[in-house]
């Protein structure tokens, strides 16, 4: 049997419905994305201000922070506004539009964070062909494979999900539009669909994760031969990687890597991967780093200098 789509918009339902902790729920995510626009764009401004950019870690995480910005700003503005709100509905166009720009931007975090961990295999294990092979030309040629690789990731999702029939009920159990909950949606059979959205998006996050811990094996294999101060410094730079890597990786798997299901605690998980890693980015990156917080006091305090004296 053959359905039509006469769906026009879809009601979120959002995280609660009790307004007491909508409101609680307001503050604190409208702080945490006060918070991701300030960390990120300190970084992009402190690395392109700065010698850093020259180095192919930093070349890489100035893409990682654009990547952040626009990640979350597909979900959280909405998401903020509301929890001020009775009750939300988006449109199925800003749906599909809305899933389509969140698995683009997310797909070129998790390929950046890939390239960020063959880079510091590289750094390390190969120490002598680090120039060679991270050199500007093929840092933008990984950087354009990570865009192409995560359009063609989100193209397949939102194919998917375009073609599904829609008519009714249009209550989306989460605060945004997710290939998961639209497929318990569809009022038609959506296994064979399901097993495609595991093989896009489970499998692909799971091999890419399997790579980064293989890159840091490597590493960590190298570096046994290491004198301990030479082995500290190696690990350091590798630390603030390894964090974002399990914050952000670990809920995407648990949601993605599973059967087509929907359980409550997913949105729970997708806040973590929504907000909370790409707030906490910044943090990592330059609280554990020496560079960028030597980046951060020169860009910043010249600027400040600047226009103190500019006021005389």
């Amino acid at each position: 049997m053959k359905y039509t789509n006469n769906i026009t918009e879809f009601i979120l339902l959002g995280l609660s419905q009790n307004m007491k902790i909508k409101h609680v729920c307001f503050l604190l995510f409208l702080f945490c994305y006060i918070a991701i626009w300030m960390g990120n764009l300190l970084i992009m401004v402190s690395i392109t201000c700065s010698q850093l950019n020259d180095q192919p870690m930093y070349f890489f995480l100035n893409y990682l922070a654009l990547s952040d910005l626009c990640y979350t700003s597909t979900v959280t503005p909405k998401l903020v506004t509301d929890l001020l709100a009775e009750s939300s509905t988006i449109s199925y166009t800003a749906c599909m539009v809305q899933l389509f720009a969140m698995h683009f931007f997310g797909g070129i975090e998790i390929c950046v964070l890939t390239v960020m961990a063959y880079d510091r295999y590289v750094a390390i294990c190969r120490p002598l062909h680090y120039t060679v092979i991270m050199s500007r030309p093929r840092r933008y040629a990984m950087v354009s494979a990570c865009y192409a690789g995560a359009f063609l990731h989100s193209f397949v999702q939102g194919l998917l999900t375009i073609n599904l029939p829609f008519c009714g009920p249009n209550e989306i159990d989460h605060y945004f539009c997710d290939v998961y909950p639209l497929l318990t949606l569809a009022c038609t059979d959506t296994y064979r669909v399901g097993i495609l959205v595991v093989a896009n998006a489970g499998m692909m996050g799971l091999v890419i994760f399997v790579v980064v811990m293989l890159s840091y094996i490597l590493i960590l294999y190298t570096i046994k031969a290491y004198p301990t101060e030479s082995r500290y410094k190696a690990l350091s730079t590798c630390s603030s990687h390894i964090t974002v890597v399990v914050l952000g990786f670990v809920p995407v798997l648990f949601i993605y890597i599973r059967p087509a299901t929907t359980f409550p605690e997913d949105k729970v998980f997708a806040v973590f991967y929504t907000i909370i890693a790409p707030m906490f980015n910044p943090l990592i990156y330059t609280l554990r780093n020496a560079d960028m917080k030597n980046a951060l006091r020169k860009v910043w305090c010249q600027k400040l200098f600047f226009i103190a004296r500019q006021s005389i």
